[in-house]
């Protein structure tokens, strides 16, 4: 089964700190023995906006890491991404939640994982269990 990466599993792993280093790369290796890994056009687009990492660094690791860049979201992505960002924002607003609001690129990640099939491997599993309850989220 192919596995999706979210942004923050790759910050893991480019992380000084070992042991979340080790640990990344460890979920990344379990993930890549089950099958093919993914990720979305927005985490690229994450991605090299991160400290010292430039857009050449990033299509570099992609292509040597042989993790896949899916850029051609469709329709069906867009949509399930809007009708979760949608739902995010009203139980932010009926609960009152004064946790860090969420951009647009964390359920268009949830939503290529959700309506490809794949599983998203993230450490962010409280918000896709949320937003994406089909979903199926491993973390580390």
């Amino acid at each position: 089964m192919t596995t999706a990466v979210d942004t923050n599993v790759v910050i893991a792993l480019w992380s000084d700190d070992p042991s979340i280093n080790s640990a990344a790369e460890a979920a990344l290796d379990a993930a890549f023995r089950r099958g093919a890994l993914v990720a979305a056009a927005p985490v690229f687009a994450e991605l090299i906006a991160a400290p010292g990492r430039s857009e050449a660094f990033v299509s570099t690791f992609f292509r040597e890491t042989g993790i896949a860049v899916d850029w051609n979201l469709t329709e069906s992505v867009w949509r399930a991404a809007g009708r979760a960002y949608r739902s995010h924002a009203d139980r932010r607003r009926k609960q009152r939640d004064a946790a860090a609001r969420r951009t647009l690129a964390y359920f268009l990640i949830g939503a290529h994982a959700t309506v490809e099939g794949f599983r998203l491997l993230t450490l962010d599993e409280r918000l896709y269990r949320a937003a994406f309850p089909s979903l199926t989220v491993e973390t580390f």
